[in-house]
C-alpha cells in the first residue's frame, strides 16, 4: 500500500507543477511530467523490496524521497527536459513534504496509539 501512496503523491506533485505553470492537466501532459519521478520512485521501491522493507518508516521515506528526486532529475536530463536550480529546490521540498509527510503522520498516530494503550 505504501508504494501506491508514494506513486499517487508523485503524480499529484507533477499535476500541481503543471497547474502552477498553467500547463494542460490532461493525462498525456501529467504522465510526461510525472514519468521521470515515478521511475525514480519505482527504483527506490525495488531496492526496498529487495531489503524486505515495508517502506512506511521515516528512513524508508527518506530513501524513497532521495531516489525519487535524484532519479527524476537524471531521467529529465536524459529526456531533454530542464533541471533549473529553482526547480530542483521546489521539487526537493515538495517531494519531501509529500513522501516524508504521510510517514511522519503515520508514525505520530502509531506512537500516540501505543501510548494510549499502555
Amino acid at each position: 500500500m505504501s508504494i501506491v501512496i508514494d506513486i499517487v503523491l508523485v503524480v499529484v506533485f507533477a499535476a500541481l507543477g503543471r497547474a502552477s505553470h498553467t500547463e494542460a492537466l490532461d493525462v498525456a501532459g501529467i504522465s510526461r511530467t510525472a514519468l521521470p519521478f515515478v521511475a525514480g520512485t519505482l527504483i527506490a521501491w525495488i531496492a526496498l523490496t529487495l531489503r524486505k522493507s515495508s517502506g512506511s518508516s521515516l528512513p524508508a521515506g527518506a530513501f524513497v524521497w532521495a531516489l525519487t528526486l535524484i532519479g527524476g532529475m537524471l531521467f529529465r536530463v536524459l529526456l531533454g527536459d530542464g533541471t533549473a536550480v529553482a526547480f530542483i529546490i521546489v521539487a526537493a521540498v515538495t517531494l519531501a513534504l509529500f513522501l516524508l509527510g504521510w510517514r511522519l503522520i503515520l508514525w505520530l498516530v502509531q506512537r500516540r496509539t501505543s501510548a494510549t494503550q499502555r
